[in-house]
């Protein structure tokens, strides 16, 4: 278990090496000038150069390159001339100075993603950690929803196997598939927050906090997350009643299910203390994957609905080309992602001992 683990943080580890190196020279090569971007199109060439200076464009793009992996790492070396790009000042990496050289110094921090082009150099962690509690939150919402629904929906359809609730469950569940969660989004807004809105009082956009009546203040509005996380929780609703449906089928034709009926178990109890219970793992395999997946798709569910999410802040951050923030944002999502497959790897391991981790 231990190599096993060791070896998914170093696998971690690159993939998150190789996923900063593909978005620093995806962005690095658009068109434009990233000076241009973090001022306006009426800015000197004096006030340009300050900016390449300030922000290290003026360096060659491996240099840069390097920087920026030199800024991811929570082991870094920064230059102790204060005119350098690369100067350690704790109001701006964090962290703490472990020991100086004649050049350089050794600083141990959090990864430093920089700081948004349009914000007045608002740091991109904070941007982060200010939307990122609601997509976890809708995240979260969605993937209740889907195993509340999904595993009552798989059940009824397991055990009504051949019959028009099966057949019912089974196209409802394939359409749901079928959709894409920006579609199933507009449709849901338009039903349910704009034609129906008289009977359910739901909004088409909004996000959990809004301003009140009076534009004083924010006030919780919890009834904004249950369209978005709905519309978010289809996909693996449908996935869920699936694995549900052919776990509970594939069990009960087992000899001990077999066995039970011929003690005289009841029907219920068979289905409850055995068939079930037996029936779990790829479910839950299923749950915690989709769970990580939930994390990147929020992006056009968010963004339908006005939900201030990460996934929304990508798009308004790609709208306005504040590039930093989209860079982090890509980075955080992608090692929750990574952290959250580590983790379903060892649950799987945990409740299916048989499975050998390498």
């Amino acid at each position: 278990m231990f190599s096993f683990l060791i070896k998914k943080i170093v696998s971690g580890i690159l993939t998150l090496f190789g996923v900063a190196t593909v978005v620093f020279f995806l962005f690095n090569v658009l068109p434009g000038d990233p000076a241009q971007m973090v001022l306006d199109q009426n800015a000197t060439e004096i006030q340009l150069q300050k900016v390449k200076k300030k922000y290290g464009f003026d360096k060659s793009i491996g240099t840069q390159y390097i920087i920026y992996l030199n800024d991811l790492s929570p082991v870094s070396f920064h230059s102790n001339h204060p005119h350098d790009f690369t100067f350690y000042s704790a109001q701006k990496y964090g962290g703490f100075l472990v020991t100086s050289f004649s050049n350089y110094s050794l600083v141990l921090k959090t990864p430093y993603l920089r700081t948004s082009y349009q914000r007045q150099g608002k740091k991109v962690k904070s941007i982060i950690s200010e939307t990122l509690p609601n997509t976890f939150l809708l995240a979260v919402s969605s993937i209740c929803i889907a195993i509340l629904l999904g595993f009552v929906f798989g059940v009824i359809s397991g055990i009504f196997k051949g019959t028009w609730i099966d057949s019912s469950i089974q196209l409802i569940s394939t359409v749901g598939m079928s959709l894409p969660s920006f579609f199933s989004a507009i449709l849901f807004s338009w039903i349910f927050g704009y034609l129906l809105n008289e009977y359910t009082n739901l909004n088409m956009t909004g996000s959990l906090y809004e301003l009140d009546d009076f534009g004083e203040g924010l006030q919780l509005k919890l009834k904004n997350l249950i369209l978005p996380a709905f519309v978010l929780g289809i996909r693996p609703l449908a996935v869920i009643v699936q694995l549900v449906r052919s776990g509970l089928i594939e069990v009960m034709s087992q000899d001990y299910i077999t066995t039970a009926r011929a003690k005289g178990l009841s029907p219920l109890r068979i289905i409850y203390k055995h068939a079930i219970k037996n029936s779990l793992n790829p479910v839950i395999t299923a749950v915690s994957g989709w769970f990580a997946s939930m994390l990147a798709g929020a992006v056009f569910v968010e963004y339908v609905f006005g939900w201030r999410g990460l996934g929304k802040e990508i798009v308004n951050s790609l709208n306005t080309l504040d590039i930093p923030v989209v860079m982090g944002s890509v980075l955080i999502i992608a090692t929750l992602f990574i952290i959250i497959n580590t983790f379903v790897d060892l649950l799987y391991v945990v409740i299916d001992p048989q499975a050998k981790p390498f």
